[in-house]
């Protein structure tokens, strides 16, 4: 067997051995029903950042930080404005985001116009909307009842993006408000169309009483100039089906990064 060959051979065996190790570690983690891929949502939201020359992130519906969390481990730098309206758990995110001089927090829900509102809590937190919850919600995802209301103040990202000087064309709107995307997107105005990048949660199914589904708001972002960049699947049923994904928007027109990125 000649040099280059043996080295083929090697390279070949040491490829196989990897793939028996990742097929044993997807086989413990398919138990525990959790999946890997090739990369992460988090790691491709920051690609997408670096990429259209993205610099602020509006994290509407922020909970306790999760997003935010994620995306400065994927290494985005930028400045995020994470807004949540539950007490509890606003606590939570400004405790995590103190230190960090980019990561500003706001206790304020998100809609179609400044005012007050009141918000369902939800046993596990996450799952709590100013809209009512559907069977096929609390069928598939126990903990996730209403076991208390809160008044909260609600802005706009119309007013989000006036007040704190965001530029549209590098910012990316994430949308996680439980059933309330088609108020927050209203709330947005003619910056939607012109803020470089979307992410919206998307249900195909009702989970939440009056929300747009997956269909609504597709059409309306395509509509709106944007196309779908990628997704991420999200909640699912008992029985397998899909319930819900988290789809990432660019703006159809946005080749490459905006000019002075």
């Amino acid at each position: 067997m000649t040099s280059l060959s043996r080295r083929g051979a090697d390279q070949s065996l040491r490829n196989r051995a990897r793939e028996s190790v990742k097929l044993g570690v997807r086989g413990l983690l398919q138990k525990a029903d959790v999946e890997i891929g090739r990369g992460t949502f988090a790691n491709r939201l920051a690609r997408t950042c670096d990429a259209f020359g993205i610099d602020t992130v509006l994290d509407v519906g922020a909970n306790v930080g999760q997003y935010a969390t994620m995306l400065r481990r994927a290494g985005f730098a930028g400045r995020i404005l994470s807004c949540e309206p539950l007490t509890g758990a606003f606590g939570e995110l400004a405790s995590r985001a103190d230190g960090d001089a980019r990561w500003q927090t706001l206790h304020t829900a998100v809609g179609a116009e400044p005012g007050t509102v009141s918000i369902h809590v939800s046993e596990n937190s996450f799952s709590s909307s100013i809209r009512d919850m559907t069977d096929a919600h609390l069928d598939n995802a126990p903990g996730s009842h209403y076991i208390a209301t809160e008044e909260v103040p609600v802005t706009t990202v119309a007013g989000l993006v006036d007040t704190h000087g965001v530029d549209p064309a590098r910012c990316l709107l994430k949308i996680d408000t439980q059933g309330y995307e088609g108020e927050v997107l209203r709330g947005a105005g003619e910056l939607v169309g012109r803020v470089q990048a979307i992410q919206l949660e998307m249900s195909f199914v009702e989970l939440y009483a009056g929300q747009l589904l997956y269909d609504d708001l597709m059409a309306a972002m395509v509509a709106a100039g944007y196309r779908l960049h990628t997704l991420d699947p999200g909640f699912s049923a008992a029985d397998g089906r899909l319930l819900q994904v988290d789809g990432l928007f660019v703006r159809a027109d946005a080749g490459s990064a905006p000019s002075g990125a």
